[in-house]
């Protein structure tokens, strides 16, 4: 089961109002939304930040190939003290 913490957002003055202004199961239900909604939002952020990074190493790993770096020399270079 999940637990919950409380955190702190700024919204526009009219959505706070009517924010303080619905009822108790009222609030419950968005702020389960917004957990979904920001759940969501910060997956896709991960999962975009680790496309790029797997970019970013596959075209490293082309450009070393290209400039002669082979597995040899790599575990040479690496095992260096």
């Amino acid at each position: 089961m999940k637990t919950y913490e409380p955190i702190t957002i700024q919204v526009p003055s009219d959505v706070a109002e009517a924010y303080r202004g619905v009822s108790e199961e009222q609030r419950k239900q968005i702020e389960l939304k917004l957990a979904v909604l920001l759940d969501l939002q910060l997956k896709t952020n991960r999962k975009e930040a680790v496309q790029r990074l797997q970019k970013t190493m596959d075209a490293a790993s082309e450009e070393a190939q290209k400039n002669g770096l082979t597995l040899e020399i790599l575990e040479s270079i690496l095992n260096e003290e």
